[in-house]
């Protein structure tokens, strides 16, 4: 390394330069007079004189070491550079181009200078003695290979500096022969008197020389490419990568004809994957340059097979990388129209709404720079602007293109004609949806004249505005506000008539309001619960029936409508109508949600879920989380009171299509109803049966209430009601099933019981839901018609599955006779057809009617280890009876779960 005291005197100019080094490190304004007296030196001692310069690399290396005399004089033997770097390999932690400080940074670039002065200086003599070249390629190619980094790193950039300048040599003679070419031209085609041979001959000599003296420069040029640059391209220094790749740009713009090309574009291609982004950005910068150039059309096969790598650059997390990568795409549409396609364009103009603002403003300058044609109006450019509809945040876009369109965005005329009737032709006119953007672009546009501070997630604070940029602000207001005072009377009158219709601000007022008072309600609720029972007495407050009457019908209006009911009137596009349902799904789960809310936080009765209940079908698709949630916590809250909901809610609409018929509340929609209210209970049933039992208690009660057993053997008028309670059957314990079973002789008796008539088949197939095993393949289909109202052998329903019989339930007659009322039944149905034939000797059918006809059995193996009493009569009625509510022993914290899709 430097001593500390050389280096602080080299930084305050105390002593006087003697070495190259010094003079360099010292930044002396005459370095072409100093490379001068080193060319003086080179002529007098070109051995000396190259010794300096030698040495003037190490020291650049950081390496404090010197280069000898012997050292350079025994250069002649073939491993003389690789043992100079075993000598000269010291631990270099720290050398010039990586130390810090603004004297060292300095550095650098009065490195680089010296090489190209040095070389440009040299063109006309030395550079071509065959020995100064020479002797410095091979030494800069030595150390370039170093392992010692200080090595590398320095001597790879001397070698592509020296390689640039070389580039600017090999220009000069390029020039240089094609003015002697002219010559030589002009020359031979005078007249023959008037040639000069002698002239002639000395032109094509010095065409010939300046020839030669071009093709050893550029055998000079492979020579250093080869020994440096393909081995340090993929160093592992990030540093000494983006050194040959900035440098192999330059190289292709300056000298196409050699190095743009196929052949050595391949490797700025590859680089552009490189894990640093120092050497992506190098990349990129290069390649703005080479597509700015005339010759882009030579990078044909480049582009198309790296614009996918090019094109993803724009996401990369480097925003640096990612900005130059976006300016890339805007100079290659510009001069490569084809390249890039419609996709690729809509892709990349989605950068406006970046958050971070550089991207976005210039993804708005790519978008401005592309959308409008060449000569088009600033209308055209409005319209173009308005159909091209790109996304919804017209804030952020407007901010992306005030930078860029921001005269375009302050048109204030050209924006509101597009709104005036008269202004626009019939062909051109808007329709409502592009009306409804180009407002929301003047309002952004507005807002960002008249405010100007950047929005939100765009910027860390608000900017300091200038004095120039304030006047300028100032002037924008004056001239918007002097622009719509005029204006703003015909588009009032323009819109005046829709504004009559006030049902969406009605619908917001009403949404926000009925949120509002279900969070107040909420918040009041649980303050109470935090607060001691005495002391809150005063402020305790419960929904007076009218409010929760209001609140129920609210949701059930604007929450449970079907979409055809929803459809707005305006003609809209299909993927306006698709997100506008999706917004409006949301409102209405949200309300749905606030509704449960208030029941799961008991400020509502529990039977106000009773509406959400009916719903469950139905609305499955929308809101069947919601309503499953609410199920489960008021369960939790009390099983008993919820499972009485449920009931309440099966019979309200057994009723209403019983006596109305609604097409809403069909007998199939009704017992898939059931069927889901069934599953809610799960696999515990130890835990429900409580509440199921209850369930069927009820359900019994619901059918034979009133019901007097007279001689005509009249049917209940609710008797189909029990298949619908037939489908919590499967949920009982068999100790229960036997006492729900002698709960319901109770009531229908034994006359009843075994009526065999068709009207009392429902009660036949609840007697066998209960008596028969939950497992298996079903054995019956007992569905009635959703167009009536009682159920008949012809219109079929699912009964449980029968698989294993007993003769514990009925005793032989009485399988007999439900046998042969059941072969009457299915002769009605197929007499016509096997009329006098002996159906049930076939196998098939016999197999089939002893399933079907069998209504005794006893529990599989499984259920049979359940050692669970029975519920005697009297403990049946006591718990189903009682009015007393009870509490599920587990305690829930219903304020933790936030009810919502």
């Amino acid at each position: 390394k430097l001593p500390l005291a050389e280096n602080e005197q080299l930084k305050n100019g105390d002593v006087e330069a003697v070495t190259l080094f010094e003079v360099v490190s010292m930044g002396r304004n005459a370095m072409q007079a100093v490379v001068d007296d080193w060319i003086d030196a080179y002529t007098g001692d070109r051995d000396s004189a190259l010794l300096d310069l030698i040495s003037f690399f190490i020291q650049c290396s950081g390496c404090k070491g010197m280069v000898t005399a012997e050292m350079f004089q025994s250069k002649k033997g073939t491993d003389v550079m690789s043992k100079m770097v075993e000598d000269l390999d010291e631990d270099s932690g720290e050398y010039p181009l990586i130390m810090s400080g603004l004297y060292w940074k300095r550095f650098r670039s009065h490195f680089c200078e010296f090489v190209s002065v040095l070389v440009a200086q040299c063109q006309n003599c030395v550079i071509f003695d065959g020995y100064l070249l020479n002797t410095l390629i091979s030494l800069l190619t030595e150390l370039s290979d170093s392992r010692v980094r200080a090595f590398r790193h320095t001597c790879t950039l001397a070698a592509v500096k020296l390689l640039s300048a070389l580039v600017n040599v090999a220009l000069n003679l390029s020039v240089s022969v094609d003015n002697s070419q002219r010559l030589y031209e002009v020359e031979l085609a005078k007249m023959a008197s008037k040639r000069a041979s002698p002239r002639l001959d000395r032109i094509q000599r010095k065409i010939s020389e300046l020839q030669d003296r071009k093709c050893e420069i550029e055998n000079m040029m492979d020579a250093i490419f080869k020994g440096v640059f393909l081995k340090r391209y993929r160093d592992v220094i990030p540093e000494i990568r983006a050194i040959c790749m900035e440098e192999l740009t330059v190289w292709m713009k300056l000298y196409s004809s050699v190095f743009l090309n196929d052949s050595y574009l391949k490797y700025v291609g590859w680089m552009m994957h490189d894990k640093q982004p120092d050497v992506r950005l190098k990349c990129v910068l290069g390649l703005q340059a080479l597509y700015q150039d005339q010759s882009s059309s030579k990078m044909d096969l480049f582009t198309i097979r790296f614009k996918e790598r090019m094109i993803s650059m724009t996401l990369d997390k480097d925003h640096e990388v990612a900005i130059q990568a976006m300016r890339l795409l805007m100079v290659i549409s510009q001069s490569c129209e084809d390249v890039l396609s419609p996709d690729d364009h809509k892709n990349v103009f989605q950068f406006v709404y970046c958050s971070h603002r550089p991207l976005a403003t210039t993804a708005g300058e790519f978008l401005y720079n592309r959308s409008p044609r060449d000569g088009a109006s600033d209308q055209e450019r409005h319209r173009e602007l308005v159909l091209a509809r790109l996304h919804q945040h017209v804030l952020y876009l407007v901010d992306s293109l005030w930078d860029s369109a921001g005269a375009l965005l302050k048109d204030w005329t050209g924006l509101t004609s597009l709104l005036l009737p008269h202004t626009s032709c019939q062909e051109q006119a808007l329709s409502s949806a592009e009306e409804a953007f180009v407002i929301e672009l003047i309002l952004a546009s507005v807002r960002q004249a008249a405010e100007g501070p950047p929005l939100s997630g765009r910027g860390a604070g608000k900017k300091v505005i200038n004095t120039k940029e304030k006047k300028l602000q100032i002037d924008d207001c004056t001239k918007l506000t002097e622009h719509f005072i005029k204006v703003l009377p015909e588009l009032l009158s323009k819109v005046k008539e829709k504004s009559l219709h006030c049902t969406v601000c009605f619908m917001l007022f009403f949404t926000k309001a009925f949120m509002c008072l279900s969070d107040v309600l909420i918040a009041h609720n649980y303050q109470l619960q935090m607060w001691d029972s005495s002391a809150g007495t005063p402020l305790l407050y419960t929904p007076d029936p009218k409010l929760q009457k209001a609140l129920l019908s609210f949701v059930v209006e604007h929450v449970f409508t079907s979409p055809e009911q929803d459809t707005h009137s305006s003609k809209v596009s299909e993927s306006e109508c698709g997100d506008g349902r999706l917004e409006d799904l949301h409102r209405r789960r949200n309300l749905l949600a606030a509704y449960c809310k208030l029941i799961v936080h008991s400020v509502l009765e529990m039977s106000m879920a009773t509406e959400l209940f009916k719903q469950y079908v139905k609305f499955y698709n929308d809101f069947g989380d919601i309503i499953k949630e609410t199920l489960n916590r008021t369960r939790q809250m009390d099983k008993m009171e919820s499972a009485r909901t449920l009931v309440q809610c099966l019979q309200q609409v057994w009723r209403l299509q019983s006596f109305t018929g609604a097409p809403s509340h069909t007998y199939s929609s009704i017992k898939e109803l059931a069927r889901r209210f069934s599953l809610t209970f799960g696999w515990d049933q130890i835990k429900s049966r409580e509440s199921l039992a209850m369930i069927h208690r009820d359900g019994i009660e619901f059918v034979f209430k009133g019901f007097v057993q007279q001689s005509e053997k009249h049917s209940p008028p609710y008797i189909s009601y029990l298949t619908i309670l037939s489908e919590f059957s499967s949920k009982l314990l068999k100790p229960d099933k036997k006492t729900i079973y002698s709960y319901l002789q109770k009531f229908a008796g034994e006359q009843v019981i075994n009526n065999r008539e068709e009207s009392w088949m429902p009660l036949i197939y609840y007697r066998a839901s209960l008596m028969g095993t939950a497992e298996g393949e079903d054995a019956i289909s007992f569905i009635s018609s959703d167009t009536n109202k009682q159920p008949s052998l012809s219109n079929r329903s699912r009964s449980p599955s029968i698989r294993q019989v007993n003769s514990e339930g009925m005793n032989s007659q009485q399988i007999t006779s439900e046998v042969q009322v059941f072969n009457n039944a299915i002769y009605k149905r197929v007499g016509d057809k096997y009329h006098g034939q002996e159906l049930f000797q076939h196998q098939d059918f016999s197999q089939l009617s002893n399933i079907l006809l069998i209504f005794s059995s006893v529990r599989s193996s499984e259920d049979s280890k359940v050692q669970q009493a029975p519920l005697s009569r009297e403990q049946l009625s006591s718990s189903l009876v009682s009015d007393k509510v009870l509490r599920s022993s587990d305690e829930v914290d219903v304020d933790t779960v936030d009810i919502d899709g």
